[in-house]
């Protein structure tokens, strides 16, 4: 006699836990197989380019080869969730599992247009076919403005920034998934509801104030000297605008950090036991 929404999110509940379970696990089990020998191999195999000339053909074959694994696999998201725990085992490098994920994006299309194909009356094959060609040549665009001009491949090194931000703040990686997937889609889509004119008078000076701050900070660690004097560090901005350390100290990781405190004592009290232990056994032998 349950609500059809609570039977939505506990379904929902189940499967997400699931999914991490799953991921959990598939990282124990890689973590325990791909070791020593086999490790290296793998690295070797995967990540090594092509000789000579041939060298810069070596991303287009792993598009290729995502392509193909997407298509047995039937799902982009299988692919990417098995090649993300490789990238933090060190398995295969970030610019490597870039063209991989790119491949796997023009896979999943051919699965969206082989569906339409199967569409009965000549309408709903043109409707359908229409649609899978809009996602095909979507994802197709993204990677010619992406991916083969080398400097433009922006998704790398931002990658790896939030990578070192998550390593240093576990909390971030919530708050970037609540933000990204949830939070700013729905500002965008309720501004769009309200009009043009509120749209880009919102989010207009938003996207010009990214786009300094992103330039400063390039100017910063490349042509200081370009800059004022003030601008060429973040110093003269209060603590919360430029540092998550106030953030991870005052509200996130408070918690954290009375664990971190309980641990280190507790370390210091097992060293200095430790310590003392061995100057009386040293007394001894003496």
């Amino acid at each position: 006699n349950w609500a059809d929404w609570l039977i939505g999110l506990v379904l929902l509940i189940i499967s997400l836990v699931c999914l991490c379970l799953c991921l959990f696990l598939l990282v124990k089990i890689l973590q325990s197989l791909l070791k020593g020998a086999v490790k290296n191999i793998i690295f070797k195999v995967v990540n090594t380019d092509f000789p000579g000339i041939f060298k810069h053909l070596t991303p287009y074959l792993a598009i290729l080869v995502g392509c193909i694994l997407n298509i047995l696999v039937q799902s982009s998201s299988i692919f990417t969730s098995t090649l993300t725990p490789l990238v933090g085992l060190g398995i295969i490098t970030i610019e490597r599992v870039y063209p991989f994920t790119i491949g796997s994006n023009i896979g999943t299309t051919i699965t969206g247009i082989m569906a339409a194909l199967t569409a009965t009356s000549e309408k709903d094959l043109r409707n359908s076919l229409q649609i899978a060609l809009c996602h095909t040549f979507f994802n197709i665009i993204g990677i010619l403005i992406w991916f083969p001009i080398p400097f433009m491949r922006f998704p790398i090194p931002i990658a790896t920034k939030l990578g070192e931000i998550t390593g240093k703040y576990r909390w971030f990686a919530v708050l970037y998934i609540v933000c990204a997937f949830f939070l700013i889609p729905l500002i965008v889509f309720g501004l769009s509801l309200a009009g043009w004119y509120v749209f880009g008078g919102v989010l207009g000076p938003i996207a010009l104030i990214i786009i300094l701050v992103i330039l400063i900070n390039i100017l910063q660690k490349y042509k200081p000297k370009c800059l004022p004097i003030v601008l060429r560090t973040w110093l003269w901005l209060p603590v919360p605008f430029r540092s998550l350390d106030f953030y991870d100290k005052h509200i996130f990781g408070k918690k954290c950090f009375q664990c971190k405190k309980k641990v280190d004592s507790m370390t210091n009290d097992e060293n200095i036991h430790n310590n003392e232990t061995y100057i009386d056994d040293v007394v001894e032998y003496l």
